[in-house]
């Protein structure tokens, strides 16, 4: 038996209300998506907004850490430098969590409160070359280059050799700043005035106190590389 149905008819017979619950249905679809992707821009924000207050507290923090530990030398040499305990990791250490540039924006921070602790220095220095050579070889640009001690990540399969390598090219770096400003402006504090005694002054002077500095800032960072590092996310907060 053969029963034709009048479509007309059927189409007469869904409710009014029922295509409209479909539109509506759409649109309430819509409408929460569209709130999910502003939700999910908002979360974003709020994450990153969270970030960036995170790194500049820690820094902030860390460089306080690191200026603090600069001025309770073990062993203060009488125009500069000396030993201290762990006084150049924290800086490190920003450039291992945050990236080389972070690491170089905060050792210039921390190179900038170590010329305002010892501003001393500057009254042995006459003329204005001389006032250069002690701001940018005795402060500016060995401190901040402490931040380059993670310059050779990815270079190495094992990541202690990596931070070794790199705490020592950052020491050297600073060591041989030293040695400049050792050989120039302080050249007066050597036995004798000939290149040779100069040179000796400087060297010895500054390897003194930059050798087992050196020793000690690479037992420090490898002590955070097994505690800490690898506990830290991208943004160098404890998983």
């Amino acid at each position: 038996m053969n029963v034709k149905i009048n479509m007309r008819k059927t189409k007469k017979l869904i409710p009014r209300g029922a295509e409209c619950s479909s539109a509506e249905i759409r649109t309430k679809k819509s409408v929460s998506l569209q709130l999910d992707q502003g939700n999910a821009c908002v979360r974003k924000e709020t994450i990153m907004k969270n970030s960036k207050t995170y790194r500049l507290v820690v820094t902030a923090m860390l460089i306080a850490i690191a200026t603090v530990l600069n001025q309770f030398a073990v062993v203060q040499l009488p125009v500069g430098g000396g030993v201290t305990i762990f006084s150049q990791v924290p800086i490190i250490a920003l450039g291992v969590i945050f990236g080389p540039s972070w690491g170089l924006f905060s050792g210039f921070v921390f190179s900038l409160f170590q010329i305002l602790f010892g501003l001393s220095n500057f009254s042995y220095v006459k003329g204005a070359l001389s006032f250069v050579v002690l701001v940018l070889f005795d402060y500016v640009i060995p401190y901040t280059f402490l931040g380059f001690g993670d310059i050779f990540k990815g270079s190495f399969k094992n990541r202690s050799v990596e931070l070794t390598l790199g705490t020592i090219l950052v020491c050297f770096v600073r060591f041989l700043c030293h040695f400049i400003s050792g050989a120039t402006i302080w050249a007066d504090w050597a036995n004798g005035n000939s290149l040779d005694a100069i040179l000796i002054y400087s060297l010895t002077y500054n390897g003194s106190y930059m050798l087992p500095e050196t020793i000690i800032t690479v037992i420090g960072i490898l002590a955070l590389n097994k505690f800490l590092f690898p506990r830290l996310d991208e943004n160098g907060v404890l998983k």
